[in-house]
This record gives C-alpha cells, structure tokens and sequence, in this order.
C-alpha cells in the first residue's frame, strides 16, 4: 500500500463546538430505505450526499460528480447538501448524528482524518463506514501571473512575507505547507478559507500571495493565464498534458510529497446488506464513464478501494498524518 506522504504558521482553529453539538442532537438516526423480505437492501427514491465544505472547491466538485455517476446505478435521486463550518466538523457531525441511516452518504477526503488529530470534535474517522476511495491527487502550488515568484524555492525563501491560503486548517493543504515548514525550516502566513473555491477567489484577488491547489480547481486558472503553477508536490510530474510541465517539489529541492485522497462515506451502524449494496454501487459507478470523466476531467489518480480494503488505508492513513501533526 502506497503511503500517502513523504519527506526526503497565522492559524487558527475553528472548533465549531455549539454547531456541531446542535446538530447531533438534532439528528436522527434512521431514514428511508430498507431491506425486503429477500434480504435485498434497497435505498429508496430519495439519498442525500453531504459536503462538508462550501461550493466550487474539490470536495463539492467531488460529492456532485458521485451523486450524478450513483443516481442511474442506484434510481433513486441524490441530493448534495452543503454543511459549512468548522473546516468540515459540521458536515461530518451531521453523518454521525445520522447513525444508522444509509440514506444518507458523504463525500470524504483528507479532513475526515486529520480533523479529529488537531481539533476536539466528537467523532473519529473509525464513526463512519468506508465505502469507496474514488482517488487522489497532490498539490499544486500556484501564485497569480503576475506573482514574483518563478519557482517554490522562491516561494520559500520569502515565507516571512509570503501569505498562504488553505481550505480548513486540517486538510490537504494544511498539511503540505506543514510538511514544506517542516522540510526547510520556513514559516509561513497562512489565512483559512472554507472551501478551495474560496482560496481559489482570494489568491486571483491578491489577498493572499501563494496556495496549495487540487489540479481541478485551478487548471481553468492555469489555462487562462490568470494563474501560474510553481510546482507539483508529488512523487513525479503528471502524465496530464495540461500538468506535464510542472516540475515535482524536489526538482527544486524541496523534497515533499502528500497525496489527498476523495471517496465516500456512510454513518456508522448502518445495516451490513446497506453496506454492501453501496459498495457494489462504488463498483459500478468505477467502472462508468461518469468515473472516468470525473477523474480525467480534475485530473485525480485513478487508485478505487472499497470497504475494508479502503478502511485499512484510512488506519495507514491516521498513523502517518498523525506523526506530521505532532500526534503519532
């Protein structure tokens, strides 16, 4: 199994504490949906996939697309609803309030892990059920076209005046400009933002100098001129045409890697016949064109896992973070 990461501050942490506590006790477990006397669970006309972050980022591109690849698998319809706050803890503290109810899914990534190790928030990545990782992809540093800057070294070497734009302050991002700090000894400015959409804004707008971005939620920026791409923090470049040219980090010395990853994922406690029928959903939806168009068109690394399989990443997943953090 591949690890998600290797190596060769201006933050603040929302807790979200009243938010999340109200909407566990205002969840309910159960839902629609069941299984039929022949033991064959079905989820009904109607299936709601939370995102935990605000639109036009990663995580919502992300919960749309698997909602519209599930819906002709599955007939039923597939509601995305946006919970923002507490970069991502109160749209996961709806998912746990929903123990139970397979109705209900959730489009996951790297803050589903790291929130619980640098926030107190009443759940773990263990509260939920893995059903697929759909991929993964690195990040991309990139300034505006008229940035100084020409290479993440330069970037770097003047942190001291370099504000970052992250999206939470415990997902992909977070993380990597951590792994930089930690790497070459720098110390930058961050400023949190909900979404990458909303980095994406401030960095186009010069209220932040530098960010960490997804490959498909700046390669429009890219390819309008509006942005440029520094480097890629990945083990190599990208076979992507439109990333090809991007050197990794470690071409200029700067030896950091972190792969985030996307899937999905159900309440805790949710019947082992619904767990099954979303995973073979996740099967079916892998092998369609609505995956391939999605991973090709936000240039994610196609790397499907299921169920326990996904579940024993998400362990590796927790141990490495952790030791990144502070935590292992």
């Amino acid at each position: 199994m591949n690890r998600p990461w290797r190596t060769t501050r201006r933050s603040a942490l929302l807790t979200a504490t009243v938010g999340v506590s109200a909407l566990l006790l205002a969840s309910c477990a159960g839902g629609g949906g069941g299984t039929d006397e022949n033991g064959v669970y079905s989820p009904g006309d109607s299936v709601t996939m939370l995102v935990p972050f605000a639109a036009g980022g990663g995580s919502d591109l992300a919960g749309r697309a698997i909602a519209g690849g599930l819906e002709p698998i599955t007939g039923a319809t597939i509601t995305v609803d946006n919970l923002v706050g507490g970069s991502g803890a109160v749209g996961y503290a709806q998912l746990v309030g929903n123990r139970g109810d397979a109705t209900t899914l959730l489009a996951a990534e790297t803050s589903l892990v790291t929130l619980p190790i640098v926030q107190d928030v009443p759940f773990t990545y263990q509260d939920f059920t893995p059903i697929m990782k759909v991929g993964e992809d690195y990040n991309v540093i990139t300034v505006r076209a008229d940035s100084p800057h020409q290479t993440c070294t330069d970037v770097v070497e003047a942190a001291d005046e370099t504000s970052i734009g992250v999206a939470g302050t415990s997902g992909p991002e977070f993380i990597t400009w951590r792994m930089v700090e930690m790497e070459t000894g720098a110390s930058f400015d961050r400023v949190n933002f909900e979404s990458g959409g909303e980095v994406t804004a401030a960095l186009l707008g010069g209220h932040i100098d530098a960010a960490g971005m997804n490959p498909g939620e700046i390669l429009g920026q890219l390819e309008s001129g509006d942005a440029r791409a520094l480097c890629v923090l990945a083990p190599q470049r990208y076979e992507y045409e439109a990333l090809a040219d991007i050197p990794t980090g470690a071409e200029q010395g700067i030896p950091v890697e972190f792969a985030q990853w996307r899937g999905i994922v159900a309440p805790g406690d949710i019947p082992a016949e619904a767990r099954d029928y979303w995973i073979e959903a996740g099967q079916e939806f892998a092998g369609s064109e609505a995956y391939t168009t999605y991973v090709e068109d936000n240039l994610l690394q196609a790397s499907a896992s299921y169920g326990d399989e996904f579940s024993a990443y998400l362990d590796e997943y927790h141990a490495d973070v952790a030791s990144v953090l502070g935590n292992g």
